[in-house]
């Protein structure tokens, strides 16, 4: 089957469209971004797992972003309390729940000071993409970011950090991972490899307890069903050979691992 690559988000939310390359067996959309909720047996605990998931206090980077709009929608409509840390906090709309505070990710120690005093830091930064533009320099810029935030995070005493992570770094044939397959794009791979980056960062840290969730190949905006599978280090790919979720999904699998940790100190993915 023929496969469509597609550069999915930044944190400004760009997103575009490339070209169409021939793979066997499998679509799949270039771009580098389930956990499981608790099965609730019966109404109490159901009412439990409620219970417990709301009011954690979250930071949330990018959130004005393509992937971390979304993750702010389903945070705040679970009732818990988000932080969002941005350049331009005038951005945001004013929302219950929601505190809109100006911050650099590239200064560590006022963002410590800033995240310091919550329970969870979701990360969905990334310094930003240009569709179909090679920008060697993103790389560094986005791996100096992500430096930061791990340090930033140590420093405040955040022990529970949730990264927003690609699918370039996923295999999709035994040790042969996205990034490498034919047609992958090539304005695309500096920002995959800086996200396998932050990927490797998080293993070395064991008093962090991290979630690293990778989307499918094919990120785009779409409907919130709740219905998804979960993965670890491969790719998903459904019966028509397609790789893909949509960010409402990928915000409900995220803000899952939230509330009902699964996935400790582990890269997952979530796919249809």
């Amino acid at each position: 089957m023929p496969s469509v690559w597609q550069a999915g988000a930044d944190a400004q939310g760009d997103r575009g469209i490339q070209k169409i390359s021939k793979m066997p067996h499998v679509s799949w959309t270039a771009i580098v971004i389930d956990a499981s909720a608790e099965n609730c047996d019966d109404s109490a605990s159901a009412s439990l797992k409620q219970r417990r998931e709301i009011n954690i206090r979250i930071v949330l980077l990018g959130a004005t972003g393509f992937v971390g709009s979304a993750l702010l929608v389903e945070a705040l409509h679970r009732g818990h309390k988000v932080t969002a840390i941005l350049r331009h906090p005038e951005k945001l709309e004013k929302r219950d729940g929601l505190t809109a505070t100006a911050g650099d990710v590239y200064d560590t120690d006022s963002l410590a000071s800033l995240i310091a005093g919550h329970d969870a830091l979701i990360s969905a930064f990334n310094p930003g993409w240009t569709p179909g533009t090679v920008k060697p320099e993103m790389y560094d810029e986005q791996v100096r970011g992500t430096s930061s935030i791990i340090a930033a995070a140590r420093k405040a005493g955040i022990k529970r950090v949730l990264w927003v992570g690609g699918a370039g770094g996923l295999e999709v044939a035994p040790g042969v991972q996205l990034i490498d397959a034919p047609g992958f794009p090539e304005w695309i791979k500096p920002g995959s490899r800086a996200t396998s980056d932050a990927l490797e960062q998080l293993q070395k840290l064991p008093e962090l307890n991290w979630s690293f969730l990778a989307p499918s190949a094919k990120l785009e905006p779409g409907q919130r069903t709740g219905k998804f599978r979960l993965g670890g280090d491969q790719l998903l790919v459904d019966a028509n050979g397609e790789s893909r979720i949509s960010v409402q999904d990928y915000a409900v699998a995220m803000i899952d691992e939230l509330g009902s940790p699964a996935h400790i100190r582990q890269r997952f993915t979530v796919g249809y």
